[in-house]
């Protein structure tokens, strides 16, 4: 095996050798290429790209634009279209150019590029640019990307039929090196036929890397007879599209054209037959599916080198469009039987049936159906390895059934039956301080139409935040569903989101509609700044808000108001009169105001995206707050309201010693600081200092044994599993690169989806000494190595299926990371880590399997866990389940040029986690705990003479009643003690033994009593565990300022909170002095309704304990169990916790009944 050196620069300028591409940097290198061959023949060309972005494609103009020094210098000019159609007829300029005698170039290359809904745009405009042709010194190429299972989009899609349509040939290539190879003989074929030549780009192909050969004579064009009916043709490009001149063009392009296409398809072999030339069973197929199948064949025991005696071959397509009726002819000669594999609806399978229409002996020909009309090859979703193999087996077994026995094929109908669970899905959400948060909220009860962009992630959010959301539109058709609804519902208005993004795209012309029909609807048009869902680029021909704000009270919008985070950047911006402008916190009032208003209005809500911030922040480009949102934990209810609040992923539900609380991710934190809006005082503002925790020096690890692999390392799979936007896209990057490195050869895919919006991301690779014929995604079994970044999407049954008990070591970080649901609905709890370790154990090698938190590994060693990635990675090599050579997985860290020291050094920290792992994933040590208090043995001792009590629980309850020691007083614990104690005797009366009842009862009573008053408020922010966990984090000299809001100031409307800093802490240690007044005739706090109701709901839950363990038989424990918990589901502060004591009061009322009443049952 050759080792490879070469740097990431070498993708776009290397001219002879092997490189590691994806299909979108292949994309990128096609003009670059066409460019450098026209200057080798001495012809001076230039080449225009416009398109507009969309996954699989979303990423081609960022990669074109960070090139843009290489475009420069080879004449390539990329201007981004406002929309696909005029980006069409920007690339029809390019043709007309290159026959203009004014044109200062031998002739210009035309690019478009767009995903299937934009070629379904664009298709007007590209029926008429192909109908007017392509210069013989241009060529045109249209790039489409194909969604086909909808991963990143809102339907699936498959293109040909449309572009074979509008008249364009279809190249469809299969990997990253045949987007290189296929993207040249398209350009060469457009020149060469006058027509504009499609290929159809696969996410499978687009998202993918491969190795690839690139050189100078790689790509060899040889040009056809341009001779029909003995007249030589060329093409004449036109935009004279009235007769008689329209009726020339419509003949060359049904004619002369199609046929010069189909001379260049069959002499450049774009077409190739590979397999048993004495087959009986062939295979007709093109792009990703060739490799899908030879991936199934293998499943089945048939190998590529195999094929020669299968009795097999296989005609792979490179052109679907137009078909080489005398290939297939050639091919099928012989066969008794052809299958067509192709995604989603017949298109190849018409045209070869076609073809063999009325051919003598012709083999039959199945695709979507069998010979019957049975149903073979799906036409709906995607037809994956495994899904291939068990078809294909079918085929074999029944046309060339020696063949099974001969080459000992295995039964692909066997499929293995796997451990599943019912878990916790993780969904796309909004990212961290993403304005959407905020400005998708509407007041309760509206109707609301969503959109493209990433608010349309608002469908997946409750409808008592969001509101009901009716229709879901394509880009630009947003609001003209109302158009239709309103004259027969009775609803008398609605919202509908629009990005900015969608508003210069098209969107603008939606308004205009609405207007023009006088119906009633206010449109949010959500101005970010970027069009963030396909990776932050601004959108083309963009408008300031003033401009924007011109422009629609122009329309016909009958009221225009502003919303934003920062109501200082518009006090010397001129506005209309009219047009108000309001702080963010206004949403729900002035949105209530304006579905009031009849007519069309608009609510434009200016806030810049969170991750486009954050970049811009990194950068130096824009300032980044210092200050940081910290949360007392001893003081947090876990109520979810700065969930609520801010609807952000970054306040994350944490287990501690008192139960959930809330916790912010620092490092995932954006800043919005809206988390801050809740009435609840545990929140302190933060300003780090300058001795902020650093990262531990490489020289305290040791040095390091050499793995001993577990896996094959002449062939080996891996699967990366985690959540967009940790950096797990950058891993599978580096490990590819590394493999390349190696000299191994590699093949790869992202399945991105929603990733970048915290959804599920899913990295395949395969790495071999040998080429790698099949495709780049894992089926069944494949996998050799299961590295879970994310124990939720690791645990996903989709994603678990490449694992194989005999085959796969899996590598799984159990850190615990929320999910949306999780941040908005507090009582929504994270899965049992055990029931997830034996679902990943049962399908994988579960002794050799690795389990560690990464994250807090990496919080620990570098106080961040954005490393934790590459703690995994090390923990993988060290485990031997990723056999690259550690110097080429270090080279790729270096060529990535990102925190290089630190990554080298989480890589080396994984290693030796799994020689000696370090931290704990058991339970809260409460007996370690308990020890914190000085009184805790004391009032334990007082629970001594209870028999069957166990030391764990006297323990636990001891912990609890020093903490309410610490409180108020010991004779305020020792009721607690006694409360405890008098819940033993009854349930050991009742059911011979103490145990479960007790505990919950124990756990439930210390809530209530230790409720949170201004007292508590002291107390926390005055425990020296509190200062020390901020210094810890921001530094030794840190500042922090507490963020409250009395109840005395509320009512006398104090609207926002107060910022108090350290001169505030004498009066924290006079509130502490002051406990012992808590709920006396002296106490100026205890008079409030909430303490009265805190105080009340302790004797209440002392009789209700009481009275159910009266009740309570073997039979109704369960039941009295979930009753005596239902306190610990009290949270919050003020009206939140009034709301949460009656919902509390609701279920018990109800569970008393039943458990009263005969046959009870759970309590809804």
């Amino acid at each position: 095996m050759h080792t490879r050196d070469f740097t990431l620069s070498d993708r776009y300028n290397m001219t002879d050798g092997e490189l590691f591409l994806t299909g979108l940097q292949a994309l990128v290198r096609v003009p670059l290429e066409q460019s450098r061959r026209d200057a080798r023949t001495g012809m001076r060309s230039a080449i225009l790209i416009s398109g507009y972005e969309g996954s699989p494609l979303a990423g081609y103009d960022l990669e074109l634009n960070r090139q843009r020094e290489l475009l420069d210098e080879q004449t390539i000019v990329f201007r981004p279209g406002v929309n696909e159609e005029l980006a069409v007829n920007a690339v029809q300029g390019s043709q007309l150019a290159s026959v203009s005698p004014n044109c200062e170039y031998d002739g210009v290359v035309g690019v478009w590029y767009g995903k299937a809904p934009g070629l379904d745009r664009a298709s007007d405009a590209l029926r008429h640019a192909n109908l007017g042709g392509v210069a013989p010194n241009g060529g045109a190429l249209v790039l489409v990307g194909d969604d086909s299972i909808a991963k990143s989009s809102t339907v699936p899609s498959s293109s040909e039929t449309a572009m074979a349509e509008l008249g364009l040939p279809i190249l469809v290539p299969s990997d990253p090196q045949e987007v290189l190879d296929f993207g040249l003989h398209a350009i060469a074929m457009s020149r060469f036929s006058g027509l504009w030549v499609g290929m159809k780009l696969a996410t499978n192909v687009v998202d993918g890397a491969a190795t690839v050969r690139v050189d100078d004579t790689r790509v060899s064009v040889t040009m056809p007879s341009r001779v029909i009916d003995e007249i030589e043709y060329s093409h004449q490009v036109s935009s004279d599209f009235l007769q008689p001149n329209l009726a020339r063009l419509e003949k060359s392009l049904m004619y002369e054209r199609v046929e010069l296409a189909t001379r260049y398809v069959r002499t450049n072999e774009i077409n190739r037959s590979i397999g048993d030339a004495q087959a009986k069973l062939g295979v007709i197929t093109a792009g990703a599916s060739f490799r899908d199948t030879l991936q199934a064949l293998e499943r089945i025991g048939i190998s590529e080198s195999d094929l020669g005696q299968s009795g097999i071959r296989i005609l792979k397509l490179g052109a679907i469009n137009p078909l080489d009726q005398d290939m297939v002819r050639e091919f099928c000669d012989g066969l008794d039987e052809a299958v067509v594999i192709e995604e989603k609806r017949a298109f190849v399978e018409l045209a070869v049936k076609d073809a063999l229409y009325g051919v003598l002996g012709a083999p039959r020909v199945v695709g979507k159906r069998d010979e019957k009309a049975r149903p073979l090859l799906r036409a709906d979703s995607d037809l994956p390895p495994e899904l291939l193999a068990e078809k294909l087996d079918q085929r074999i077994r029944a046309v060339i059934p020696q063949k099974v026995t001969e080459l000992g094929l295995k039964d692909a109908s066997r499929r293995p039956t796997r451990l599943t669970l019912p878990l916790l899905t993780r969904t796309p959400y909004f990212c961290s301080g993403c304005p959407h948060n905020r400005s998708t909220v509407v007041p309760e009860g509206s109707l609301v139409g969503a959109g493209i962009g990433c608010h349309a992630l608002a469908k997946m959010m409750p409808e008592d935040r969001v509101g009901e959301i009716v229709a879901l539109s394509q880009m630009g058709g947003e609001g003209a569903s109302w158009v239709g609804m309103a004259p027969f519902v009775s609803n008398n208005h609605m919202f509908q989101n629009l990005g900015d993004g969608t508003f210069h795209h098209s969107g603008s012309l939606a308004i205009r509609a609405a207007v023009a029909a006088g119906v009633n609807i206010t449109y949010k048009l959500l101005y970010n700044d970027a069009v963030a869902m396909t990776g932050g680029q601004s959108a083309i021909g963009k408008m300031s808000v003033p401009q924007i704000v011109q422009e629609l009270l122009a329309e016909g919008v009958s009221r225009v108001v502003i919303t934003t985070d920062d109501v200082k950047k518009y006090r010397k911006l001129r506005l209309p009169r009219s047009v108000n402008v309001l702080d963010r916190a206004e949403l729900i009032p002035i949105q209530e105001e304006l579905a009031a208003t009849p007519g069309v209005t608009v609510l434009i809500h200016d806030q810049e995206c969170a991750t486009e911030l954050r970049r811009k922040r990194k950068r130096g480009l824009v300032a980044d707050p210092s200050t940081r949102a910290f949360i007392n934990e001893r003081l947090c209810e876990g109520c979810g309201d700065c969930g609520q609040k801010s609807n952000c992923m970054s306040v994350q539900p944490v287990e501690t010693a008192f139960g959930r609380k809330t916790r912010i991710d620092q490092a995932s934190c954006n800043k919005d600081y809206s988390c801050l809006d809740g009435d609840c005082p545990s929140f302190v503002a933060v300003e780090p200092g300058a001795s902020s925790r650093k990262a531990k020096d490489d020289q305290s690890l040791p040095a390091l044994p050499d793995p001993v692999l577990k896996i094959n390392p002449e062939a080996f799979n891996v699967r990366i599993t985690g959540v967009g936007g940790t950096g797990v896209v950058t891993v599978a990057q580096i490990l590819s690169t590394a493999g390349a490195l190696a000299g191994l050869h590699v093949r790869s895919l992202d399945q991105l989806g929603m990733a970048q919006k915290g959804g599920a991301v899913v990295s395949d690779l395969k790495f071999s000494t040998r080429p790698i014929s099949g495709t780049n995604k894992l089926a069944e079994g494949d996998c050799d190595l299961y590295l879970g970044c994310d124990l939720l999407v690791a645990a996903d049954k989709s994603n678990l299926t490449v694992a194989s008990s005999q085959r796969t070591v899996s590598v799984i970080s159990t850190a615990q990371v929320p999910t949306g649901s999780m941040i908005l609905q507090p009582g929504t709890a994270f899965p049992s880590v055990a029931s997830i370790r034996e679902s990943i154990d049962a399908t994988s090698r579960g002794n050799e399997s690795v389990y560690a938190d990464a994250r807090e590994i990496a919080h620990r060693e570098f106080g961040s866990d954005q490393l934790a990635n590459m703690v995994l990675v090390g923990m993988a090599v060290q485990a031997g389940a990723l056999p690259i050579p550690l110097e080429s997985i270090e080279k790729a860290i270096e060529l990535n040029g990102v925190a290089i020291a630190a990554n080298l050094r989480a890589i080396r920290v994984g290693r030796m986690h799994v020689i000696e792992p370090t931290g704990s994933e058991t339970a809260i040590p409460w007996a370690a705990n308990s020890r914190m208090f000085g009184n805790a043995t004391q009032l334990r001792d007082a629970l001594t003479g209870l028999a069957g009590i166990t030391e764990e629980l006297k323990d636990r309850v001891g912990f609890l009643a020093a903490d309410l020691a610490d409180y108020h007083d010991v004779k305020y614990a020792l009721s607690y003690v006694g409360f405890v104690s008098d819940t033993a005797a009854r349930e050991a009366r009742a059911l011979g033994t103490t145990g479960p009842l007790t505990a919950t009862a124990a756990e439930s009573m210390f809530k209530l009593m230790a409720y949170k008053d201004e007292y508590e408020t002291a107390r926390h922010y005055l425990d020296p565990d509190f200062d020390r966990a901020v210094r810890e984090q921001f530094g030794d000299d840190a500042i922090y300022r507490y963020k409250l809001h009395p109840p005395v100031l509320r009512a006398m409307g104090l609207k926002k909170k107060l910022s108090l800093g350290a001169w505030f802490k004498p009066m924290l240690h006079v509130l502490r002095r002051s406990r012992r007044l808590r709920g006396t005739r002296l106490d100026p706090f205890g008079y409030a309704l909430v303490r009265k109701i805190e105080r009340a709901l302790i004797e209440e839950f002392a009789e209700l304990t009481a009275e159910v363990l009266s009740l309570v038989s073997p039979e109704s424990a369960d039941q009295v169990a979930a009753i005596l918990a239902m306190p610990q589901e009290i949270r919050g502060y003020e009206h939140i916790k009034l709301d949460s004591v009656a919902e509390y009061h609701r279920k018990v009322n109800q569970a008393r009944d039943l458990l009263l009443a005969p046959g009870g049952t759970e309590v809804a």
